[in-house]
């Protein structure tokens, strides 16, 4: 199991690409395709944030490392699902018309969010690799941490964006706390034991 477990996850992490690149082939966008891409990829990023999050805590809950060897490439996914979200935008919506663009993200506040979380995730793409843990030591960790503000941010972006109903966004920032909450009792549980 624990050979194909990486695989399998990868599979699955693709399923949401393939819907996507599926729909566009056979014309099962509906009326607003650019909306519909854009929705899709944003909610596919902040499950995969939540996926990403989820993985020391399952680690911690069941003694089973297996969770961690996921985790890097959940992260990956949740960036690469999240600059597909910034391309539908720049590029479909906008057609990279940057003074456009960039009087959105200063006008507008769901947007200005949602691209400081972007640029956010950059740094954590790019250190992913056992290499750049072992470059970056224990600053390495402290970089990464930036997945949580990253994370309430992606909820702040949603929250701001749907405006009416609530109840999607703060279901998402309901288990991010949460997860942050564990992450915090592990710690000091660590902390008391050292």
């Amino acid at each position: 199991m624990k050979k194909y477990f990486k695989p399998i996850i990868f599979l699955l992490s693709s399923i949401p690409f393939i819907i996507i690149i599926s729909k566009i082939f056979l014309n099962q966008l509906g009326p607003e395709p650019i909306k519909e891409i854009t929705l899709h990829t944003g909610e596919w990023t902040l499950l995969f944030l939540v996926f990403t999050l989820s993985m020391t805590p399952l680690k911690r809950l069941t003694n089973l490392n297996i969770w961690i060897s996921v985790r890097r490439m959940l992260g990956l996914f949740a960036f690469f699902y999240a600059s597909l979200h910034m391309l539908t935008y720049i590029g479909l919506d906008y057609q990279f018309d940057l003074s456009a663009i960039s009087k959105d993200i200063f006008t507008k506040k769901f947007i200005f969010v949602g691209f400081t979380a972007w640029l956010l995730m950059v740094p954590l793409a790019i250190t992913s690799s056992k290499k750049m843990m072992g470059i970056l030591k224990k600053n390495w960790k402290k970089l990464h941490r930036l997945i949580y503000l990253i994370s309430i941010l992606g909820v702040i972006h949603f929250l701001w964006l749907v405006k009416k109903d609530l109840t999607e966004p703060l279901i998402y920032l309901l288990i991010i706390v949460i997860l942050l909450i564990l992450r915090v009792n592990f710690n000091r549980s660590e902390s008391k034991i050292s």
